[in-house]
């Protein structure tokens, strides 16, 4: 007599397709029962007071009249505000090879580069000067430089 040529490992891959037939036929009918049981009012949600979204109606005793002249869409312009264009600040580093540094800022903290077309006086580090800021080509700069006495 001749063996089954069907395999262990055949028998398990026919009845694992066997299954997963039967569970996709399964979930395919529970589907349609429960299209068919839900109803429009089922789905639809609402949006309270506070921006939360729930499942009940809005109280219509509650509502607010709004006129339109009243709602703003732009962002409230800020008021300028008036700063003294000069800045103190103290050097942290000057390369007079090169011709370029960096001040500190005493007010911001911030670092404001400097070029030597930009002196008024000759410059070292450590040193405290007056400068004002405006925009260069890669950033703020400072110029006018010129020593504080």
């Amino acid at each position: 007599m001749a063996r089954s040529q069907e395999t262990f490992g055949k028998k398990e891959v026919r009845n694992k397709k066997e299954k997963k037939r039967k569970d996709k036929a399964a979930k395919k009918l529970a589907r349609k029962d429960t299209e068919k049981s839900g109803n429009l009012d089922d789905m639809i949600a609402y949006v309270d007071e506070f921006g939360n979204i729930t499942d009940t109606p809005p109280d219509p005793t509650k509502k607010k009249k709004v006129k339109s002249e009243n709602i703003e869409i732009s962002v409230p312009k800020r008021e300028a505000v008036e700063y003294d264009p000069i800045r103190k600040g103290i050097v942290t580093f000057f390369n007079e090879s090169k011709g370029f540094g960096f001040i500190k800022d005493s007010e911001t903290q911030e670092s404001v580069f400097v070029h030597a077309n930009n002196l008024l006086e000759e410059i070292r580090d450590n040193n405290v000067v007056t400068f004002e800021v405006e925009m260069g080509m890669k950033g703020p700069a400072a110029v006018r430089v010129k020593l504080l006495k």
